[in-house]
């Protein structure tokens, strides 16, 4: 099988082919063609991963393109991995909100709307020209924010995605290691929005044993979620880390102005991984990978790849279209939620009633997820201006109204409606 990486000059291409390493006798990849519009890294990707499938005595050939069908042809499935605009677009994301005391975040209010209206444009002309070149390939979009790009490219008409999400392996090893078992005898309630999300029962074995983790391990559970172990206790759920930015928004915002974003830390760990991927020693994933973010990226995506291309029906948490899922939502919305996975279609699993306090946030996100794509495809300055509005964690009409003002004019670039 030919596998396609759009975005593949990313520092995140490293995690997928250790995984193609570690996975060589279940997942059986030809060709890894790594497809990139910065050629410099791109060669210096592509350089790593030779030597690390070398090193792991995987056969597949790495073959590298800038031309997006080239890449494409032939492929089995195409993961999409961008970040328009770079480190320094994220930059611009995460402190621009702090100016208007709100959340600075690259995918979660503000910056994730800056990212939307720059992302979701070429997204849709990305996967237009794959399509063109491979009308049967899967295509996995992991290209925050997933959720918004994803229900993008549906309405799109491209039914062969799905939106990926690292968190729900995340959650998963760490009740494993909490549990001290084998992840893959834990399963998970995961309901919500892609980085709104909730595990309503952790099953091991079937059992549900949330109740006894949250009675006897709070301590343990509750970091992985930003939040105090006695809320977790409270909430009797576990929230996703990102819903501290929403119930401890204050606190949080006055913890960046002071200590500074996520971003320029990520900045000096970027550079620091293209130096190790440049040295023509290194021929294994540095360990300085596991804090760029995104862990399990690669187990989940490969995890994924295996059922696309021997649908054997297994559940995977993704971001899909809803349908009648959730009840309370649009049937075009996009929930992340488990779903059954084929070679021919992924489809949402029925999902329990959702209770209030989790409904009424999701519905929120949901809306202003709606204006923002709307935003995104159509452009405008009122369009971007009612989707702040409309976001939970701004909300007021002179916030809103300064802070469109102030991406705009940072985004000014990347927003060809602007020019």
């Amino acid at each position: 099988m030919k596998l396609t990486i759009v975005g593949g000059g990313s520092t995140y291409t490293p995690e997928i082919v250790d995984g193609l390493v570690r996975l060589r006798d279940v997942l059986d990849v030809g060709e890894l063609a790594l497809h990139d519009v910065a050629p410099d890294r791109l060669d210096a990707l592509a350089a790593m991963s030779r030597r690390m499938l070398r090193a792991g005595g995987h056969p597949a050939e790495v073959t590298t393109s800038t031309d997006l069908a080239a890449a494409a042809d032939g492929a089995g499935i195409v993961l999409v991995q961008l970040r328009v605009g770079g480190q320094q677009a994220r930059l611009s994301d995460e402190t621009i909100p702090l100016r208007c005391d709100c959340l600075g975040q690259e995918t979660t209010g503000a910056g994730g709307l800056a990212k939307a209206l720059r992302t979701v444009p070429v997204m849709l002309d990305v996967v237009e020209a794959v399509r063109k070149a491979n009308p049967d390939a899967w295509i996995i979009d992991f290209t925050n924010p997933v959720g918004i790009v994803t229900r993008a490219l549906l309405q799109a008409g491209h039914d062969r995605v799905a939106g990926l999400c690292s968190a729900a392996a995340v959650f998963q090893r760490h009740f494993a290691r909490i549990l001290d078992v084998d992840p893959a005898r834990v399963a998970l309630d995961h309901v919500g929005l892609n980085h709104l999300t909730w595990e309503r029962r952790v099953w091991l074995d079937g059992e549900d044993v949330l109740p006894r983790l949250l009675a006897e391990h709070a301590d343990r559970v509750a970091p992985a979620t930003g939040l105090p172990a006695e809320l977790v206790r409270r909430l009797g759920t576990v929230p996703s880390y990102y819903l501290h930015y929403y119930y401890a928004h204050d606190e949080v915002v006055a913890r960046q102005q002071e200590h500074g974003v996520r971003a320029q830390e990520v900045m000096a760990i970027e550079a620091e991984l293209l130096r190790q991927y440049a040295d023509d020693t290194v021929a294994a994933k540095p360990e300085l990978l596991t804090r760029r973010g995104g862990a399990h990226y690669s187990d989940a995506a490969l995890d994924l790849m295996i059922s696309l291309l021997s649908g054997d029906g297994r559940p995977h948490v993704l971001n899909v279209r809803n349908g009648s899922t959730l009840p309370f939502l649009p049937a075009d919305a996009v929930v992340e939620v488990p779903a059954s996975v084929t070679a021919d279609a992924v489809a949402p699993l029925p999902v329990d009633p959702v209770e209030p306090l989790i409904a009424g946030l999701i519905a929120h996100v949901t809306a202003y997820e709606n204006l923002a794509l709307e935003a995104a495809v159509h452009g405008g300055r009122d369009r971007v201006f009612k989707a702040l509005l409309a976001h939970p964690l701004i909300g007021q009409y002179a916030v809103a109204d300064e802070l469109t003002d102030l991406l705009l004019a940072a985004n000014r670039d990347h927003l060809p409606w602007l020019r």
